[in-house]
């Protein structure tokens, strides 16, 4: 239940940030007790909620959450330093990123261990992402230090998803739903990319003006991140509703 001493507005973030690692944990894009999601309290992006240090996805409720906040002389003491330096560094420094979403999912993950791990339109989903994905491909280690987070926010520019080389997948929205459902399409995009590149056979990439198009398209179908979040927090109730404590 919401504390007393709590708004309504954190408590509800609170709530679908929980949902977020519930349902990642389910996906199985959780890994042991790294990675990391977060959410901004603050217009500036300084102040944000993160999962505690090591506690798994699974088992995260919606107190668990902790503030942070950037300009604190104790901000490092309840995360990971790899948190603070990335999540701090993109929600201070990009435009927009009110949700940032960290992990190491399978196909996305593959993907980026390739030479060249662009995402190719080879479908309708690949295609989503046509010219909307950054690319960083600068790996310089754990990202614990203030030079990698400074270049990770650099090069996530205006873009809501970077592929990050030899590392994983980060994503930017402005509502949990949203960043979850990029999430989502992203890794089962990077699905059927590294599934086609297995097949061995040449691929059928998309012209640029038909990627390009299906790209727009797919702002119609905006909507369906809400109903699909709200489905998923409705499993969530049925099966476990601990989440929201």
């Amino acid at each position: 239940m919401k504390p007393a001493d709590m708004d309504q507005i954190e408590w509800d973030l609170r709530v679908d940030l929980a949902a977020a690692f519930r349902w990642a944990e389910k996906h199985n894009w959780h890994e042991s007790v790294a990675n990391h999601f977060s959410v901004s309290l603050s217009p500036d992006g300084r102040r944000f909620l993160l999962n505690p240090k090591w506690q798994h996805f699974s088992t995260i409720c919606a107190s668990d959450l902790i503030v942070i906040d950037l300009d604190a002389p104790d901000a490092a003491i309840e995360a990971d330093a790899s948190a603070l330096t990335i999540h701090g560094a993109i929600h201070a420094a990009v435009p927009g990123a009110k949700v940032v979403l960290h992990c190491h999912p399978d196909y996305a993950t593959a993907l980026s261990a390739l030479k060249d791990p662009t995402l190719l339109p080879v479908d309708q989903n690949t295609a989503r992402f046509y010219n909307r994905v950054s690319y960083d491909l600068g790996f310089g280690g754990l990202g614990d230090d203030d030079a990698e987070g400074a270049r990770l926010a650099r090069a996530m520019g205006n873009h809501n998803l970077m592929m990050m080389g030899n590392h994983g997948a980060l994503v930017t929205a402005d509502t949990v739903s949203h960043a979850v459902e990029l999430l989502y399409y992203f890794e089962k995009a990077c699905k059927t990319m590294m599934l086609a590149y297995a097949s061995g056979q040449e691929l059928s990439v998309l012209t640029p003006d038909v990627a390009e198009k299906t790209a727009q398209g797919w702002d119609d179908y905006r909507g369906i991140s809400d109903a699909h979040f709200a489905y998923m927090k409705s499993r969530l109730d049925a099966e476990d509703p601990t989440y929201k404590h």
